[in-house]
């Protein structure tokens, strides 16, 4: 809390490299940056491990609503979702249908959609005390919207932001297409314009004109890397714990909490061991993660690393829900292991941090589940984390440098003990 470095890593992190989605510019920035932060913690060895990343480019886009047959166009704030296809530039012009569920457009014939924009107007559950709850049940209308929409003749998509937020931001993430030769353009529009949007459906017919330049890059894929720093075990070198975040954000904002936290928190890890001087009896590893937004492929690269050379992985831990105070640890480990951690628990009680008894793991290193090595995740307090996910607003000064620390605080804390006891 005194002596941490992950506060300042953040803040050049975002302020001198910004946004990074993979296969840009300023992705290849922060893995040279990623590599010298390691370095710099301590780690005992740094190495670069390559990915070949998609490329996708935004470019310009907007969007604009007529909301009476007689109105005029207005401008709304939108983003198109990741890996969508644009209009070439072009102006796509047609009237909305709304729906609320996939089954209800699934219902309609297709000759009273076909033409059309499908706007999915599909509500954030507020009422679910744990967010991420809600974001699970979301996001698959902004994954799977596009192919539903396409299957009934649509010309493009619209979703209502996967969103908390009482405000307009509106929100961007992957979405994917079942044929790459059967595309339409898919964007997102914050919540105020879906309400807006909801209104005015029920009242009359709406018109909307897109005009996007998104595409995948050329080239399609680009070849960057996964940023590695370990501290060699003393007793059990053979035995390694992960823990990591993913480099990668999205194109908007400055993916502050979206994951920069994450991989902060995860070299911080490292330099205290470091500054205080404690040789671990396992082997402590820090990953940076590439491409994990719109791809997942660091994840699957150093999974196939890990089986490639045999190392034994005896927990993989995942922080990539924000800098918030941290509340718990989720795990998908076998019930043995789990009353071992549990015995840890009053450990972590002065510091806020209660809960050990949900499952859960991540994204990144949900690729190792095929090799059985127990997850886990920090858990972060989760109400103002789907505020800002993946919009123009995740940025340096709406994370607080004392919840950050903690993160990095019970991190460290759990995985001494893992080090010291083994699991």
């Amino acid at each position: 809390m005194l002596h941490g470095t992950c506060y300042d890593n953040l803040r050049y992190l975002c302020k001198h490299i910004g946004n990074r989605i993979s296969g840009s510019e300023h992705a290849a920035k922060a893995v040279k940056w990623g590599e010298q932060a390691m370095k710099d913690a301590g780690a005992d060895k740094v190495w670069l491990q390559p990915v070949l990343v998609p490329h996708w480019v935004r470019g310009k886009e907007s969007m604009q609503i007529r909301y009476t047959p007689t109105g005029t166009y207005k401008p709304v704030p939108m983003l198109s979702l990741g890996n969508s296809v644009g209009t070439g530039g072009k102006v796509l012009k047609a009237d909305i249908i709304m729906v609320k569920r996939f089954e209800e457009l699934k219902a309609m014939p297709e000759e009273s959609v076909k033409g059309k924009i499908v706007f999915f107007n599909y509500r954030f559950k507020q009422d679910l005390i744990q967010t991420g709850e809600g974001y699970g049940d979301a996001v698959k209308y902004r994954g799977g919207g596009p192919d539903a929409a396409i299957a009934k003749g649509a010309v493009g998509v619209i979703i209502r932001s996967v969103s908390t937020g009482a405000d307009n931001y509106p929100h961007t993430g992957y979405t994917h297409y079942a044929d790459s030769t059967h595309t339409i353009p898919a964007v997102a529009i914050g919540n105020l314009t879906a309400d807006s949007l909801e209104k005015f459906c029920n009242l009359n017919t709406v018109s909307v004109q897109i005009q996007s330049e998104c595409k995948m890059g050329t080239p399609q894929y680009v070849q960057s890397y996964n940023v590695i720093g370990e501290i060699s075990g003393t007793e059990h070198p053979e035995e390694i714990i992960v823990v990591g975040g993913h480099l990668d954000s999205w194109d908007i904002g400055e993916g502050a909490h979206d994951d920069g936290t994450g991989i902060v928190q995860s070299m911080e890890v490292i330099r205290a061991f470091k500054a205080l001087g404690i040789k671990p009896k396992r082997t402590i590893r820090a990953v940076l993660f590439m491409n994990e937004e719109n791809g997942l492929r660091g994840g699957v690269a150093y999974a196939d690393s890990a089986l490639k050379k045999q190392e034994k992985h005896i927990l993989a831990v995942e922080t990539d829900a924000g800098g918030f105070s941290p509340r718990g640890f989720a795990f998908e480990i076998s019930d043995e292991k789990r009353q071992k951690i549990m015995q840890y628990k009053s450990f972590f009680l002065p510091y806020g941090v209660y809960s050990f008894e949900k499952n859960g793991g991540g994204a990144d290193i949900s690729p190792l589940k095929k090799q059985d090595v127990p997850q886990c995740e920090l858990l972060p307090d989760q109400q103002r984390y789907f505020d800002v996910h993946h919009t123009p607003n995740d940025v340096f000064e709406n994370v607080n440098h004392r919840e950050l620390k903690l993160g990095a605080v019970v991190l460290t804390q759990l995985i001494y003990l893992v080090s010291e006891q083994g699991l």
